[in-house]
């Protein structure tokens, strides 16, 4: 079979791809075994994979002939296991970063296993760096038939390859594996000099496996274990060393065909993290709260109330964005870096003190942390009369979300186990900011309403009473909710707020995180019934992968944005867990 061009990979529905991470980058793995997307070293590096979004540089193992496709995860586990039926029988392509990751060198670990028949592929290895402006030199094979390249300023070293033949600048490999048998590929991406020897992919699979078996809880006490073990491998798997967890993997995949809608996900929100750091504290577990927690802390210390709404993995302050001369995927166009770092979300303050309160709870505020809890607080109290972005990083106004998440952050940390004097200071301005909100953001109806000038509904109004802002028998806490499931939802999928007059699923797709805090927020009111329909319905809006993007399109059945959004698989930890039980408050 002739070598497939890195063209010959076309992008494919959302729904089709896998990830794997080890923490410090991130791969999108397509259905006919190509690594679609890899950005190294790190994840706002520039890609040397970049089929996804159009460019070119791809990692292929792909069956010869027609074949059909299909793949799980390892449970509790990023080994991703593509499984091709083809005219000859079945084959498997194991696949994984070694992990944990070392943030300067990617260990890529692909493992061929032929099932009853002899299995014939084809291996494409066609680095490009720099989104494609670069290309593999001083490609050599040594004595021992392992590969050693540069390619821009990174440095390659591949075993399994040996056969393979240099055409042009890439590396073509004609495998075949008989039955029974499997053949390891090791990949080695750094951008420093390389260790003398190349690891063994022996032991490599062995820690790899044995690590995410250590750092995967059970979750067994929750009504959905595989998703929310899932929905907690892909936490983990984003989040790096510093604890910092990246939105997303991928950078410029449109919301919405043509509308202008793409965004660069790969760096680590404020809000998204502390979102996971609470999940994480539910389900009771301290590796990923010890993380999220350490992040948010620092960046506290080190920016004070000028806190940025995000921030690179490794704390730095976001670039602007700048387009890329590439296709993008489908019905968007291509870019990196972003502009979050020109705005004040306020209640990214409130939401580090809803993280910070988890952990005192678990007993694990540290000094630095108790710290941050305090510079939170004063940042709050000199900044809650600014307008800001908000959660959906709109129009500075006076959102009436980031003010009750706020209140509902500094309630949370008084109730959990503050001074005396400490605690009556922040519940009195925790009071006054809800006293604020309700002269001047609520509706004539009775429910919040998006802003003082803003009467419509939004998704991001339910969060705060979950919180603790609110009590749940509240008038307005009641009345929002009533009012946001008849006027933004339809069919157990919710929509963040009305655009224009045009039907819901018009304007954009289905917000997948605002299901399930419609499920919590169902569960707090005691509507059992109402909480299982909304999870079970949002949580099937995945492909064969488990993976959740930001949006669904109804209409189309398909994921749309970033991929896979963190938050979401945050959120459904978070009601695996709390719909196992009667309602608890924080």
């Amino acid at each position: 079979m002739p070598a497939p061009l890195s063209g010959a990979f076309p992008p494919h529905p959302l729904r089709q791809y896998a990830l794997l991470a080890d923490g410090e980058r991130g791969v999108i793995v397509g259905p006919g075994g190509e690594l679609a997307w890899m950005c190294a070293p790190r994840w706002d590096s520039d890609a040397l994979f970049a089929t996804l979004v159009g460019g070119s540089g791809v990692y292929a193992v792909t069956p010869a002939g027609r074949w059909v496709w299909g793949g799980y995860y390892e449970e509790g586990s990023l080994i991703w296991r593509s499984r091709w039926v083809t005219e000859e029988g079945i084959v498997e392509c194991r696949d994984a970063l070694a992990f944990p990751g070392d943030p300067h060198r990617a260990v890529l670990l692909r493992q061929v296993t032929a099932r009853r028949a002899p299995a014939r592929l084809t291996v494409l290895l066609d680095p490009r760096p720099g989104f494609g402006s670069r290309r593999l030199r001083q490609a050599h094979r040594e004595p021992d038939g392992v590969w050693t390249a540069r390619a821009g300023e990174l440095y390659l070293r591949w075993t399994g390859g040996a056969r393979a033949r240099p055409d042009g600048h890439r590396l073509v490999l004609d495998l075949t594996v008989e039955p029974g048998g499997c053949h390891d590929l090791v990949l080695e991406i750094s951008d420093r000099q390389l260790p003398p020897a190349p690891p063994d992919a022996g032991d490599c699979w062995r820690q790899t496996a044995g690590a995410w078996r250590q750092s995967c809880p059970g979750l067994a006490d929750t009504i959905a274990p595989r998703d929310a073990r899932q929905a907690y491998t892909v936490l983990r798997g984003l989040t790096g060393t510093a604890g910092g967890m990246v939105a997303a993997a991928t950078t410029s995949l449109p919301e919405r065909a043509e509308e202008g809608r793409n965004y660069d996900y790969r760096y680590v929100w404020i809000r998204d993290t502390c979102y996971a750091g609470q999940a994480a504290a539910r389900a009771g577990d301290h590796l990923l709260l010890d993380g999220t927690v350490r992040f948010v802390t620092a960046r506290l210390l080190d920016d004070g109330p000028r806190l940025a709404p995000a921030y690179t993995v490794d704390g730095r302050r976001i670039p602007p964005p700048r387009p890329l001369d590439l296709p993008g995927y489908p019905g968007g166009f291509d870019l990196v870096g972003n502009r979050v770092s020109e705005q004040f979300q306020l209640d990214a303050f409130g939401e580090a003190l809803l993280l910070l309160a988890a952990a005192a709870r678990a007993d694990r505020l540290d000094p630095d942390a108790a710290k941050a809890a305090d510079v939170a607080v004063e940042a709050i109290a000199r900044r809650r009369h600014q307008p800001d972005a908000g959660i959906w990083e709109l129009t500075p106004r006076h959102w009436t979300h980031s003010r009750l998440i706020c209140a509902a952050g500094l309630r949370a940390l008084a109730r959990a186990g503050a001074p005396a004097d400490r605690s009556v200071r922040w519940t009195a301005l925790a009071d006054a900011l809800v006293a604020d909100a309700s002269a001047h953001s609520l509706h004539p109806s009775g429910r919040w309403q998006r802003a003082p000038d803003d009467p419509g509904l939004d998704g991001a109004l339910l969060l705060p009473p979950l919180r603790g802002a609110l009590p749940a028998d509240d008038p307005r806490t009641v009345a929002t909710l009533r009012a946001y499931t008849a006027e933004l939802t339809e069919d157990y999928y919710a929509y963040r707020y009305r655009h224009d007059d045009r039907p819901l699923r018009e304007a954009e797709g289905a917000f997948l995180l605002c299901g399930f805090v419609v499920a919590l927020a169902e569960h707090q009111q005691g509507r059992e019934v109402a909480a299982f329909r909304w999870f079970e319905r949002n949580r099937s809006a995945c492909g064969p992968a488990g993976l959740f993007a930001e949006e669904y399109d109804v209409g189309l059945r398909q994921l749309r944005g970033n991929l896979p959004q963190a938050f979401v698989h945050a959120l459904l930890l978070e009601c695996a867990v709390r719909l196992n039980g009667p309602w608890t408050d924080p």
